[in-house]
């Protein structure tokens, strides 16, 4: 396997973090070619001194400086603000994009990836939810593939591996049921952000944790799967699975379920992403069945946790309903992680949002960035200040 020259975009969070693990682990096989924050400055210095990229972005034009300063002396170009982000992921001098940006701000990066034919380990979910079918569709025009790295989507990826000529019945998407699983109203109300970023199976970054916690995170997955695997929306079904053991799974046409199995542990799908189609050996915690366990499956709890239930919807819906979706969600998980609003109040926000954003039945990618920015200041006028 010939080394790949890696560019992580979003280094500084859980995924860039963790791919910079698999990084070091396997130094013959990949190298950081491109690092990029919006704006843990000194989190960044610290990955290029150790991994010495040839490009270093941080977003936060205000950090410029001191990254500049830090990293002087150096064999390293640094670039800051949004626009030299987008720049930097059109070069042809990296092979693999990890596409760990959260939230909105991914989408415009990845899709100059995809223009320029670079594999992409998708792990910025919002992408597609935004405009999956914008970017499916120049994935296949530029001939860039896309690989998951949410540990949902990249089990069904490994399912269908080999399963080209077999058609899909079903995928099962797998939820843990987060921190506030088999809880209802009465006791959500009184959530704080600290019980919220409590995750019983995963350590993920802020807002993935609150959109795990709300179950909304399930239903950007829902909506990410119907593009990434061309599906109807009848065909994507979640369940609750507390455990966290099986990611996700396919049923064809004749019955039979596909599962894949194992620990909780992201850096296996970033794995898994990066030196496809081999699988790496390594020494990840594994599973072990010499111990009695159950594995359970539930159905989610759609009258507590609207959240999913408005997203299942917008997929139904489809248009630029997911990017208006999306957009409330942002600003709720904001406002929430800043004691701004309540946890259930989130829900309320994202619903009235949905209600108010014109509808667009086939949006442009403009159509998109107007939808989100109206979104996004239609949201915001509804928290108190």
């Amino acid at each position: 396997m010939k080394q790949k020259r890696i560019a992580i975009f979003g280094s500084t969070g859980s995924i860039g973090k963790q791919t910079l693990e698999v990084i070091a682990a396997h130094p013959e096989l990949f190298v950081a070619e491109i690092l990029t924050a919006q704006s843990n400055d000194s989190l960044l210095i610290e990955q290029a001194l150790q991994f010495l990229p040839n490009i270093v972005v941080i977003g936060d034009l205000t950090k410029y400086a001191n990254v500049k300063k830090a990293l002087e002396g150096k064999p390293i170009k640094v670039f800051a603000g949004v626009e030299a982000l987008e720049q930097v992921a059109a070069m042809d001098c990296y092979d693999f994009m990890m596409a760990g940006i959260v939230g909105f701000a991914g989408l415009k990066p990845t899709l100059n990836a995809v223009e320029n034919g670079k594999a992409i380990g998708l792990a910025n979910k919002e992408t597609l939810v935004v405009a999956g079918d914008i970017v499916m569709r120049k994935a296949k025009e530029f001939k860039a593939a896309i690989i998951p790295v949410d540990s949902e989507h990249s089990a069904i990826f490994q399912c269908l591996v080999g399963e080209d000529s077999n058609p899909i019945e079903k995928i099962i998407l797998t939820a843990s049921g987060g921190p506030f699983l088999g809880k209802k109203p009465n006791f959500l109300v009184n959530v704080k952000r600290d019980h919220a970023l409590q995750h019983p199976n995963w350590s993920m970054g802020a807002k993935i944790s609150i959109d795990s916690a709300t179950l909304m995170n399930k239903g950007l997955e829902m909506i990410e799967a119907k593009w990434l695997f061309n599906l109807a929306p009848h065909q994507i079904k979640v369940v609750v699975h507390s455990q966290s053991i099986i990611h996700s799974m396919v049923q064809f046409e004749d019955g039979s379920i596909k599962a894949q199995m194992g620990l909780p542990d992201m850096k296996l799908p970033i794995q898994y992403a990066m030196a496809f189609p081999q699988r790496l050996k390594n020494n990840f915690p594994r599973y072990l069945f010499d111990k009695p366990n159950q594995l359970n499956f539930d159905e989610p709890d759609l009258r507590t946790f609207r959240n999913l239930y408005l997203a299942t919807e917008a997929l139904r819906k489809g248009g630029n309903t997911p990017c208006v979706l999306n957009a409330a969600n942002e600003i709720a998980v904001y406002a929430f992680l800043r004691n701004r609003i309540g946890f259930l109040d989130m829900t309320e926000l994202i619903e009235k949002t949905l209600e108010k954003i014109e509808y667009i039945a086939d949006p442009s990618l403009d159509d998109y960035f107007e939808t989100d920015g109206e979104a996004r200041n239609f949201a915001a006028s509804l928290i108190q200040l």
